[in-house]
């Protein structure tokens, strides 16, 4: 699957948000094979952390000068984050620009691949928790449900993710939800998400 992966996000063209107001982020979207099927790594943020407070999200964060493009920021915060070591990463791709409603950020999400299992080291002072979730869990009917949020006392649209006892919503679902159609399309081709 990730080959195929790769090759649509290839085909893609990435819509970019410019915007000079807004702070660059990058986010990694990880992914694994475990138990014979394809997984996402999620994080559970603590309430110490400055954005995003207990939100579910990826692994990532600001874009720094020692960064010599997104991939760098992403693979960087997910090893800051988790103890993801960056040379086991396989950049599979990118999706588009998705911008924060109430923090002024514009996220560009990366894709990567990495071998399971993998040794993590939770920052404490960013991590609460890491969630491992099945990519055939998320696409599940009833799994996603559209709704609103309030962020910044502004109601927002938004889609809300239900895994066990975890919601994901915000920005991470909106990036949740177009990867997902990605995969949905590929696997409408015959691409299996489980692995023998």
């Amino acid at each position: 699957m990730i080959d195929r992966l790769a090759q649509a996000l290839e085909k893609r063209t990435i819509k970019r948000v410019v915007d000079t107001k807004r702070k660059q982020a990058a986010v990694l979207i990880p992914l694994y094979i475990k138990d014979g099927q394809y997984y996402i790594l999620f994080i559970q943020r603590t309430d110490r952390v400055r954005d995003h407070k207990n939100q579910i999200s990826f692994p990532g964060g600001a874009c720094e000068d020692v960064d010599t493009c997104l991939a760098d920021t992403a693979i960087r915060e997910a090893e800051e984050e988790i103890g993801l070591d960056h040379n086991c990463v396989r950049i599979v791709g990118q999706l588009d620009d998705m911008a924060t409603a109430g923090t002024n950020y514009v996220i560009s999400p990366v894709v990567g691949f990495f071998p399971y299992p993998c040794r993590f080291k939770v920052d404490q002072f960013e991590t609460e928790e890491i969630i491992e979730v099945p990519i055939s869990a998320l696409l599940k009917e009833d799994c996603c449900e559209d709704g609103t949020a309030l962020v910044d006392g502004k109601t927002v649209d938004s889609y809300f993710y239900h895994y066990n006892d975890k919601v994901i919503w915000g920005a991470t679902a909106r990036i949740l939800k177009q990867f997902l159609a990605i995969i949905s399309e590929l696997v409408s081709q015959g691409v299996s998400l489980e692995v023998t």
